[in-house]
């Protein structure tokens, strides 16, 4: 698996395949404090409808997620490998021009 990643991410080591994984799990987390945070401070409950929640999570949880993915990944000195990550990833939702 460490093989296929250090590949796939073109790593030098599966050191860095850890600490990325560490990263990618971290931000997960947070993101999720942060959807909560905010939730509370708008005010929604588990009686809050559904039509309500999931686009407030959605608009919450996506950019919240991106930043602090360059934030963790740079504290773990990731940052290059985290914003070639986001530029592919946002890639795949641009047209390209032809």
């Amino acid at each position: 698996m460490f093989e296929r990643l250090k590949k796939k991410w073109n790593l030098n080591s599966n050191f860095q395949v850890l600490i990325i994984l560490f990263v990618f799990s971290i931000t997960g987390s947070a993101a999720l404090y942060v959807r909560k945070g905010v939730f509370d401070l708008v005010g929604i409950t588990e009686a809050t409808s559904l039509w309500i929640k999931v686009p407030l999570y959605i608009v919450t949880v996506v950019p919240a997620y991106q930043v602090l993915f360059l934030l963790i990944a740079s504290v773990f000195g990731q940052f290059r490998f985290a914003w070639e990550f986001e530029k592919k990833t946002f890639s795949r939702f641009i047209p390209k021009k032809k």
